[in-house]
């Protein structure tokens, strides 16, 4: 995929990126990502948000008392992270070549930008390096379903359309299965590599069927999880 292409959407979106993921319902659904992925983490430790977009992971992790650091392509996403968490610190880059020095992290967090990256085998090993002994990271993914599998589509159509909208595009990305990602995250060196499908209630579902979704959402990710929009996996340096 072209990662110029995608940072000049996300540039382009900056300013409204936050009506979808921390307005009504998007909201409910990047909350219920972020307690997913906090709940594979280690403590409270210094972390590492690779795609950090706007700073709603970090802003929630500053919350909860720990101290993390934000890493975006997006120059426009990083200026509104800087806005939304002052006394956090963000970078434009890309998660391929991590500017930081060995071992300076005790947690590394993704949310919905690994599918986006053209070489998610050199993140996982950068991340690896830079992660401390008993480091742990976890990374939220789009995953295919049902459902999901139209949306590339509906993606390249809108971008034929000329609709300016979050996400829409032909960017090329990549939906991963929870054994495509442990295999990599394994071959990075990580151990107690895991994964699990998550998310039924999907933002943008009407209003009625997305509090009828929260209602089964649990169910469905303990029992149907083909059904769940996206996998999160997580694994330890050892």
């Amino acid at each position: 995929m072209s990662r110029a292409k995608v940072q000049a959407h996300y540039d382009e979106v900056a300013e409204v990126y936050d009506q979808r993921y921390d307005f009504r319902q998007g909201r409910l659904y990047h909350q219920h990502l972020s307690s997913l992925v906090l709940d594979r983490l280690r403590d409270r430790g210094f972390l590492l948000d690779l795609g950090c977009g706007t700073g709603l992971f970090i802003e929630h992790y500053s919350k909860l008392g720990g101290v993390a650091v934000g890493l975006d392509i997006s120059p426009g996403m990083v200026g509104m992270g800087r806005l939304r968490c002052p006394d956090s610190e963000f970078l434009v880059g890309t998660a391929d070549v991590l500017p930081f020095e060995d071992e300076s992290f005790d947690n590394i967090a993704s949310l919905l930008a690994f599918t986006y990256l053209n070489d998610p085998e050199a993140m996982l090993r950068e991340s690896y390096r830079i992660l401390k002994p008993g480091g742990q990271i976890a990374v939220c993914a789009l995953s295919w379903n049902t459902l999901t599998c139209m949306v590339p589509l509906l993606y390249r159509l809108g971008e034929r359309l000329g609709l300016n909208k979050i996400g829409v595009g032909d960017f090329g990305e990549h939906y991963y299965t929870g054994k495509e990602m442990e295999e990599m995250f394994s071959q990075a060196g990580f151990v107690d590599v895991e994964s699990a499908r998550c998310s039924f209630a999907h933002y943008t579902l009407s209003p009625r069927l997305f509090g009828l979704a929260q209602r089964f959402e649990s169910f469905i990710e303990a029992h149907i999880p083909y059904l769940a929009f996206n996998v999160c996996v997580s694994g330890k340096k050892e």
